[in-house]
C-alpha cells in the first residue's frame, strides 16, 4: 500500500491483504444548485453497469520479496520426542526454506479496465510497481498474463498489454473537464477482492491537490471506493470514463469515508496515448521558474485579484532563455487554456506540443500581451546543474562549504562579514558582489545583483524569508548593480506612496523568487 504524501490518511487503493470489511452506505441525492434544471439521480444504473462489467478486469501481481525472518537463524534444538515437533521442524524448515534465503511470493489485488480491444489495459502505477508477473482477471472467469507497456510515476498511470484470442470490449474515453460539481458517476472494481463491484456517487469537487505529484488535478467523489479500487474507472451515465481511482481519504486508514479521487481523463489518456505510442510519456518544458501570486503582489504586478502564475527566473540553456518571456511576467494563459493558480502551469506545459509556436498570455509591466513561445522536451534525468551541484556542497545546517581555501588567522584578513560598501535600507546591510564574496557565500557565477550581508531578525525581511547570502537580483523590476541602487529605488518607492518594494531574490543556490517586503 503507497502513501500519497502531504496528506494525512490518504492512501492508495491496492490491497495486499483482505480485512473485514462493512458494507458502504447507500450514497445520498446531492442537494440541487442553484439556477440548475432540477435533477434527480438515476432510478436504476443496472443496465449502465452490465453493459460495462467485461470492459472492468481485476488485476492481480507478484512479487518477490524476501520473507519476515528470513535471516539465517537457526531453528531451535528441541528435546527428543517432544510434543509437536514435526509440527515445529515443518514449519522452521518452510520458514528458512531449508536454510536457504530464497525469496517468497507475495500477491496484491487492483483493478483495470480495457481501452482497446486488441488487449492495452490501463491500471495504477502503484497496482502493478515491482511486479515479478501480473495477471488480468476478467469477469467471465478467464485469465491472462499481461507485460508491462509503460508507466508514469507523476500521475500513477500504467499501460499493460495481453494477447487475447478475441478482441476485448474496450470502454471509450468520456472528457472529464465537461464533468461539474454534483454530477453522478459510477465506480467499478475489485474493493478488498471483490470483483465486479459497483457504487454510485456525485462529482464531489474537482481541481484537487494532493501532494502526491507535480501534475495533481484529482476529481473527488463520494462513490464508495475503497481498497482495491485502484485503477479502476469512474464512469460518467453515459459509459465513459472521466477517471481513474486511485486513492481515498480515511483518517483511521481504513475503508471509504466517502471521499475518493480520481486521475482526470484530461491527464490519463494524454499520459496512455503516449505510453501507447512511445512506451513513455513525452512532456514539454517551458524552462522557467515559477511561484505563486499573493495579494500582497497584485498591486505591484497591477493584477485586480491574485491570479496566474509569477516567473521568477528563466532557466539557462532552456527554451526561453533569450526570450519572449521574462523574469516578473505573470502568465495568465497557456495555449487557449486559462493558469487560474501557479500549479496550472506545469500541468499545461507538459501536455502541450512540443517544437511548435504556442500562444502565450501574460501581463508585463501592467500591460497585457500575447507571446509566442516553443516548448523542448522535458529531460526526466537531465544533467546536474550547476545549482544543483552547489546544494550537494552544502552541510546539514545549509552552509556552504568552503572549496579549496585555507584558513586565515583572524589577524590576517578583515572579518568576512565586513561589507567593502554598505547601504542601510529596510534594515538590510548590503554589499556590492565581488569575487572573495562569491567564494565565501558559494554564489553561482550566473548570479548578479547586490549581495545582503545582514537580515535582522526584527525586520519585514526577515520575515518574509529574505537571509544573509541572499542576492537582490531587481527592485521593482529594475536590475540593482549596487547598494546605492538598491537605496534610490527605495526611496523612489516611497515618494510614490508604495506600500511594498517587489524584490527579486536569488539565494545560494541561483534560484530566483520575487518577494514582497512592506517599505518601513
Amino acid at each position: 500500500m503507497r502513501k500519497l504524501s502531504g496528506q494525512i490518511g490518504v492512501i492508495a487503493l491496492g490491497i495486499a491483504l483482505m480485512p473485514a470489511m462493512s458494507m458502504p452506505a447507500v450514497a445520498q441525492d446531492a442537494p440541487q444548485a442553484t439556477g440548475h434544471k432540477t435533477q434527480h439521480g438515476p432510478d436504476s444504473v443496472s443496465d449502465l453497469a452490465e453493459g460495462l462489467m467485461d470492459s472492468v478486469v481485476n488485476i492481480s501481481i507478484t512479487q518477490n520479496a524476501k520473507a519476515e525472518g528470513d535471516d539465517g537463524v537457526p531453528s531451535p534444538t528441541l528435546p527428543k520426542d517432544a510434543p509437536f515437533q514435526d509440527l515445529f521442524e515443518d514449519y522452521f524448515k518452510n520458514r528458512n526454506n531449508e536454510g536457504s534465503n530464497t525469496a517468497r511470493k507475495v500477491s496484491s489485488l487492483g483493478s483495470g479496465f480495457v481501452v482497446d480491444p486488441t488487449g492495452y489495459i490501463v491500471t495504477n502505477n502503484h497496482v502493478i510497481e515491482g511486479a515479478s508477473e501480473i495477471v488480468v482477471n476478467f469477469a467471465n472467469g478467464s485469465k491472462l498474463t499481461a507485460k508491462l507497456v509503460g508507466t508514469d510515476t507523476k500521475t500513477d498511470i500504467a499501460l499493460l498489454k495481453v494477447e487475447p484470442k478475441t478482441p476485448l470490449k474496450a470502454v471509450p474515453w468520456g472528457d472529464s473537464r465537461l464533468m461539474r460539481i454534483g454530477d453522478w458517476v459510477m465506480a467499478i472494481g475489485n474493493p478488498f477482492g471483490l470483483g465486479g463491484s459497483v457504487s454510485v456517487g456525485i462529482v464531489s469537487a474537482r481541481n484537487r491537490n494532493l501532494n502526491a505529484g507535480p501534475y495533481d488535478n484529482f476529481l473527488q467523489t463520494d462513490a464508495a471506493i475503497n481498497r482495491g479500487n485502484s485503477g479502476g474507472p469512474l464512469f460518467n451515465m453515459l459509459g465513459e470514463v472521466i477517471g481513474v481511482n486511485t486513492a481515498i481519504y480515511s483518517p483511521s486508514g481504513g475503508g471509504s469515508v466517502g471521499i475518493g479521487f480520481a486521475v482526470p481523463t484530461e491527464l490519463a489518456s494524454h499520459v496512455v496515448a503516449q505510453l501507447k505510442e512511445f512506451g513513455e510519456v513525452r512532456r514539454g518544458w517551458l524552462g522557467v521558474r515559477i511561484q505563486p501570486v499573493t495579494e500582497d503582489m497584485i498591486a505591484g504586478l497591477k493584477l485586480a485579484t491574485p491570479r496566474g502564475a509569477l516567473v521568477s527566473g528563466v532557466v539557462k540553456g532552456g527554451p526561453v532563455e533569450s526570450g519572449p518571456i521574462l523574469s516578473g511576467d505573470v502568465v495568465l494563459r497557456f495555449d487557449g487554456t486559462e493558469i487560474v493558480e501557479m500549479r496550472d502551469l506545469p500541468r499545461v506545459v507538459a501536455e502541450s506540443p512540443i517544437d511548435k509556436p504556442l500562444d502565450v498570455v501574460v501581463i508585463r509591466n501592467g500591460q497585457q500581451m500575447t507571446l509566442k513561445v516553443t516548448l523542448a522536451r522535458q529531460v526526466e534525468d537531465e544533467k546536474k546543474s550547476d545549482a544543483e551541484k552547489l546544494a550537494e556542497q552544502l552541510d546539514n545546517n545549509g552552509l556552504a562549504k568552503p572549496q579549496g581555501l585555507d584558513p586565515v588567522a583572524p589577524d590576517d584578513k578583515e572579518p568576512a562579514d565586513k561589507p567593502v560598501t554598505a547601504a542601510e535600507t529596510m534594515g538590510l546591510t548590503l554589499s556590492p558582489l565581488t569575487a572573495e564574496n562569491r567564494k565565501e557565500f558559494s554564489i553561482p557565477e550566473s548570479v548578479e545583483g547586490v549581495l545582503i550581508l545582514d537580515v535582522p531578525t526584527n525586520t519585514a525581511a526577515h520575515e518574509k524569508g529574505i537571509r544573509k547570502g541572499d542576492v537582490i537580483v531587481e527592485v521593482a523590476q529594475s536590475f540593482m548593480e549596487s547598494p546605492e541602487d538598491v537605496a534610490d529605488k527605495i526611496q523612489e518607492l516611497r515618494k510614490d506612496d508604495r506600500r511594498n518594494a517587489y524584490l527579486m531574490v536569488a539565494n545560494q543556490k541561483g534560484e530566483l523568487r520575487l518577494v514582497a517586503v512592506p517599505i518601513e
